[in-house]
């Protein structure tokens, strides 16, 4: 009797146990988050990247129950947050939002990290366009007369951006490469601080964000010439294209991401990536981010991943110059 009541108690804890186990991962995903949710942006407050963060942080806190802090650490063309936050536990508590600098810097950094295989893509946030906008000083109408302006004054006119060896760096340096025009670089610790310079005329132009700096040519205070994408962007239907305005072949997109770091778990990057697949295509968050140019984009995580593949592969090409060094 005591054998067969053994049995039985041994019966039970085995299926107890096998059931346990195989409600762990349910059970891990339904334990996430039980606190709060960083996400480092790697960039200074103001520019595309934070607006970004913000913009979708505050959703992504109301789905998750937990809130959702943007940190900002800037420094090195975002290199520096950026390791921080590859570096971090892989447990789904701290992500990193990312831009075009990402997918520069492996051509100018030896980075300690592999920018595809050391990190989990989450998915693209958005897609947008960058804005090439002047001082009102600035003697120029069009793309053209900026053009004829810098070849007359070469080097005299002074371009701002995120920072040395950035994203923004790039896209303006292969600007004047097929323009055949030189300017002087300026880079500052971010967009935002880039931008207050523009505003105050301390630098002429800039190549920026149309979340950054349409709000500023809206007011009057910036004179927006063209802009990078293939086509026109539907929220500035008058603002011609780099490449309709004599530049045949110039085309860059603007685009912001999440990832997280490897090995977090696939529940977890399946989890972020449902909750900011909808809020990308969430109504009330394109109406806020539309009018400044730019789109709430979803996807998968595999779909992001090849972009960053794509990317990086193509500005590895498109960084010759021997200006575009890496920061400090």
């Amino acid at each position: 009797m005591a054998m067969q009541l053994n049995r039985r108690r041994a019966c039970a804890t085995a299926v107890a146990l096998g059931a346990a186990l195989a409600s762990g991962p349910a059970r891990a995903q339904a334990a996430y988050p039980s606190r709060p949710v960083r996400i480092i942006v790697p960039f200074a407050p103001g520019g595309g990247t934070d607006f970004a963060a913000r913009a979708f942080s505050a959703k992504l806190a109301e789905r998750l129950g937990q809130p959702v802090v943007v940190e900002n650490k800037p420094g090195a063309a975002s290199t520096l947050g950026t390791v921080q936050a590859v570096r971090a536990p892989a447990d789904g508590y701290t992500l990193l939002a990312i831009s075009g600098s990402y997918v520069v810097n492996p051509s100018l950094y030896k980075l300690s990290f592999d920018p595809i295989n050391d990190v989990a893509p989450i998915i693209q946030l958005t897609e947008s366009g960058y804005v090439l906008a002047v001082h009102p000083s600035v003697p120029a109408r069009n793309l053209g007369e900026l053009i004829e302006l810098m070849r007359r004054r070469p080097g005299e006119l002074n371009y701002a951006s995120s920072g040395q060896g950035g994203h923004l760096q790039v896209v303006t340096e292969y600007l004047l490469e097929l323009a055949k025009a030189t300017a002087r670089h300026i880079p500052y610790r971010g967009t935002g601080p880039a931008v207050l310079d523009l505003l105050a005329g301390r630098v002429e132009m800039m190549f920026g964000g149309t979340e950054a700096l349409m709000q500023h040519v809206a007011a009057g205070r910036l004179r927006a010439i063209a802009v990078g994408t293939p086509r026109r962007l539907a929220a500035f239907p008058d603002l011609p294209t780099v490449a309709e305005s004599g530049l045949p072949g110039y085309e860059v997109v603007a685009w912001h991401g999440m990832l997280a770091p490897r090995d977090t778990p696939p529940e977890i990057v399946a989890l972020l990536n449902r909750h900011l697949h909808d809020i990308a295509r969430d109504k009330s968050l394109n109406e806020k981010i539309r009018p400044q140019g730019v789109d709430g984009a979803g996807g998968t995580p595999e779909q992001f991943k090849a972009l960053l593949k794509l990317e990086i592969e193509r500005y590895a090409k498109v960084i010759r110059d021997p200006d575009i060094k890496a920061g400090e």
